[in-house]
């Protein structure tokens, strides 16, 4: 009898039901198939069709970026796309984007891909990171708001509750990582971080008992600015673009009345 040969697919489906610990029973009551086919599909005693890889993943909510990778370990072209966001295709994406940012004004919101790097910026964030930042240094974050918090010259020395909101940080991080959502850049990103001078080695490992409130607050100082914020990120409903589906809007809003009148002025 010939020896099973292991499935790319069946490893990397085995990989994604780990992750989000689901049994192959579960995935299979999930899809509406047995779980001996699961099973089967596996250890690539089965193959499964296209329809099947897409179903499987979405029961998992594999990102899409990953579903593509599923698709071709099966044998299968991709179907999702990663449109440049400038493209004509992403035009009313574009401005709805663009539409957040401007409605935030005059306080601080970003635009940022999966790996934190900075797409988009309304004039609030760029009045925040002249108030904050030794422009000399912005090479040193190079467009990365993660690297701008986190980093010794960018906004680290101003932010009074640094290590609380770092923490929280870096715990989104390990969870985009486990989940899926960060792929290699995040975690290169993340174990640059945690390289920093003064960052804890407790924050090496995930944390579950750290709160995944949807807002983090933030209080910078630089001499006699003091400015409260507390930021909420956004993503869009459900894309099936990749670089819509890995956007997200990181909006901050004014934490005290001192804070809102020192914007007043810049309405």
């Amino acid at each position: 009898m010939a020896a099973e040969v292991e499935s790319p697919f069946g490893r990397l489906l085995r990989e994604w039901r780990s992750r989000r610990r689901v049994s192959q029973l579960d995935l299979a009551l999930e899809a509406g198939v047995s779980s001996r086919h699961v099973s089967f599909i596996e250890t690539g005693r089965a193959q499964p069709s296209r329809e099947m890889v897409l179903m499987l993943a979405g029961v998992l909510d594999v990102p899409l970026r990953d579903r593509n990778d599923l698709l071709n370990a099966a044998g299968y072209a991709a179907v999702y796309r990663a449109t440049d966001l400038e493209a004509p295709a992403l035009e009313q994406a574009r401005r709805a984007i663009d539409f957040m940012l401007r409605q935030q004004e005059p306080y601080p919101a970003i635009a940022v891909d999966r790996s934190w790097t900075i797409l988009k910026a309304n004039g609030g964030a760029a009045r925040l990171v002249e108030t904050f930042t030794d422009p000399s240094a912005a090479s040193d974050w190079n467009g990365n708001a993660m690297r701008l918090m986190f980093h010794p010259r960018g906004f680290r020395p101003h932010i009074v509750n640094w290590e609380a909101m770092a923490a929280a940080l870096i715990q989104w991080l390990h969870r985009d990582v486990i989940s899926g959502f960060g792929g290699a850049e995040t975690r290169n990103l993340l174990e640059e971080l945690l390289a920093y001078p003064g960052v804890p080695r407790r924050w090496r490992t995930l944390d579950l008992d750290v709160s995944t409130a949807p807002f983090l607050a933030i209080e910078f100082r630089n001499g006699d600015v003091d400015l409260r914020f507390f930021s909420t990120l956004t993503s869009l409903g459900t894309p099936h673009d990749i670089t819509l589906q890995e956007l997200r809007v990181e909006a901050f809003f004014p934490a005290d009345a001192a804070t809102e009148n020192a914007y007043a002025s810049a309405r």
